[in-house]
């Protein structure tokens, strides 16, 4: 099904700005629950997808976690991880080395470090969001669990709709030698773009660069 509503390149510069400063700040707090891991989270690729095809990056099982905005911000986003990475990331958490992973399945207690894990990247991640747009954001605690991807996939495409537009940000995710995937942020639509039109209008964006203070570096963990 083809989408009706396209991106425009000012909507696409604002967003991947936002993305790539966001998830910056959101790697140096995971790297420091995870024995201080080298964490790469960079790239974002945008598009506009229908909802039915949010799950096409997965096979069989991914990890779902949903964060909702409860200051500054009206809505919120979901992250969709795969098992191994989640379970990487458990591991390390617990003080492990984050190795041989291929045989264990993610459980409640994998569920609950991914979710704590979550919290710190998205908390800080609303820190940057925060300054980016100057006015308090805040989230509230995550929610996780586990999609049976193939049986998502058929519901949601039993009621396929032309008016089910999300936006899907894909990044890059790089954890030592450890982790070398893919983590999917999505968004609603129109979350999506008054996110877009709060940034636009505290920014110009006709060929100039957000004008970053020192200060505000120190806060978004950027040189």
């Amino acid at each position: 099904m083809t989408n009706n509503y396209v991106l425009s390149p000012q909507e696409l510069d604002a967003l991947g700005e936002i993305s790539n400063i966001s998830m910056g700040s959101s790697a140096t707090a995971l790297s420091a629950l995870i024995q201080n891991k080298k964490v790469s989270i960079k790239t974002p690729k945008i598009s506009v997808i229908n909802r039915s095809h949010a799950l096409d990056d997965y096979s069989e099982e991914c990890i779902i976690v949903h964060i909702n905005y409860i200051v500054g911000l009206d809505g919120g986003n979901i992250l969709l991880l795969k098992p191994h990475d989640v379970l990487v990331i458990a591991d390390l958490m617990m003080g492990g080395t984050g190795e041989n992973v291929e045989n264990r399945v993610v459980g409640d207690l994998e569920l609950s470090a991914i979710q704590e894990a979550m919290n710190q990247m998205m908390g800080s991640s609303a820190t940057s969001l925060s300054v980016m747009l100057s006015r308090p954001v805040d989230i509230s605690p995550p929610e996780t669990g586990n999609i049976d991807v193939e049986s998502v996939k058929i519901f949601e495409r039993l009621f396929e709709a032309p008016n089910n537009d999300m936006v899907k940000v894909t990044f890059k995710l790089k954890i030592g030698n450890l982790i070398n995937s893919t983590m999917v942020q999505l968004y609603q639509l129109d979350f999506c773009q008054e996110l877009i039109g709060i940034f636009m209008n505290k920014i110009k964006l006709t060929g100039n660069k957000q004008k970053i203070t020192k200060e505000d570096k120190n806060i978004l963990c950027i040189d």
